[in-house]
């Protein structure tokens, strides 16, 4: 097929300057996750220093030797007193500077420029602090040149706080090894915990772990992994090597008139309690790998504020408006043997029994 002569076409339009209107959408399309799990499942506190403190205890071990002659004379017993831990305050912070022009003129999918740039930036500070919280950070003070730094998650757990505390509350690999207190049963984590050899995840070695949070006292009930062994996880716990029935449930009419296939384990029941699996798309990789598998009691661990999110109206300079968002906080872990961690997971490598 052929034009006829003199026919005006699109790309005659597009000469000297498209004329053209263009089409585009008056929408914005962000799939970027917000979700922030572990934040949301711990507590939330008021921090009153840029270093915050706290007092931890525990029992003497149960003695099944306990007894005594009738009229024995009194002797006192060796007495223990409370450790005290700490960790630093961290700030976060996003600065904007919009201009004049950029915030009023007619644009695609929002009006204010500033406004729209403030929703998400909010959503973005979120994500920063979840990152800093399952970070394998130390604290530190900071200085007029360094800035000051929280203590992540798994700097906390397998600490040597108390000669109570099993410290069988982690799992690492070869060359891994557990993060140090500043001072004896005292302080704030100032060793990170050392990253060993990557292997696959095991049900024995969670299982140790979801045990040994349980003889410390705690009553674990979340298990937090990256999205890659979260996969791993439910795989196995359906294959014939898990020796776990295959579950069944009555789910009544089908909402989507179709069969529905269960093929995720999102919950999962120990012998010491009932855990649910989360998947965190914000957990720390290394060489791409989700390492980290946390075993949370969501009781003992709180976010303390110095300084909650809030919004800032910096002092206009030049044709443009500014805005600050902070936030100042720091991750206080009430009890490290609440929780555990299998640490050094190759996410790739399939979950085995042991």
């Amino acid at each position: 097929m052929a034009q006829s002569t003199n026919t005006l076409d699109r790309y005659d339009l597009a000469t000297n300057g498209d004329n053209a209107r263009e089409d585009l959408a008056n929408i914005i399309s962000d799939i970027s996750p917000t979700e922030t799990p572990f934040q949301s499942s711990i507590g939330k506190g008021t921090a009153e220093n840029t270093f915050t403190e706290w007092l931890m205890d525990s029992l003497a071990t149960a003695s099944s030797s306990n007894a005594h002659i009738d009229g024995d004379e009194f002797s006192g017993d060796a007495l223990s007193t409370p450790a005290r831990l700490g960790n630093y305050c961290q700030i976060s912070r996003k600065d904007l500077v919009v201009s004049r022009r950029a915030n009023i003129v007619n644009k695609a999918g929002r009006r204010q420029e500033m406004a729209y740039q403030l929703a998400k930036a909010g959503k973005e500070i979120k994500r920063d602090v979840e990152s800093v919280l399952l970070a394998n950070q130390v604290g530190a003070s900071g200085s007029n040149s360094a800035a000051g730094t929280t203590a992540g998650l798994p700097a906390w757990i397998g600490l040597a706080v108390s000669s109570e505390v099993d410290t069988g509350n982690t799992n690492r690999g070869s060359g891994g090894a557990d993060p140090a207190l500043s001072s004896t049963n005292d302080g704030y984590p100032n060793t990170a915990a050392t990253d060993g050899t990557v292997r696959a995840l095991t049900e024995d070695g969670l299982l140790s772990v979801i045990k040994a949070c349980y003889v410390n006292g705690s009553n674990p009930n979340v298990i937090m992994m990256g999205p890659t062994v979260k996969q791993q996880f439910s795989k196995y716990m359906f294959s014939s090597n898990s020796r776990i029935a295959t579950p069944y449930q009555d789910y009544g009419k089908n909402q989507r008139d179709g069969v529905g296939v269960v093929g995720a384990v999102d919950v999962y029941v120990s012998d010491f309690g009932v855990l649910d699996v989360v998947p965190n798309r914000l957990q720390r990789q290394v060489s791409s790998d989700y390492v980290d598998v946390f075993v949370l009691d969501t009781e003992y661990a709180q976010v303390k504020y110095l300084d909650d999110y809030r919004t800032d109206v910096i002092s206009t300079v030049g044709d443009a408006e500014r805005r600050m968002l902070l936030v100042d906080y720091a991750l206080c872990i009430d009890n490290p043997g609440a929780h555990g961690i299998y640490a050094d997971v190759d996410d790739d490598a399939a979950m085995t029994a042991s």
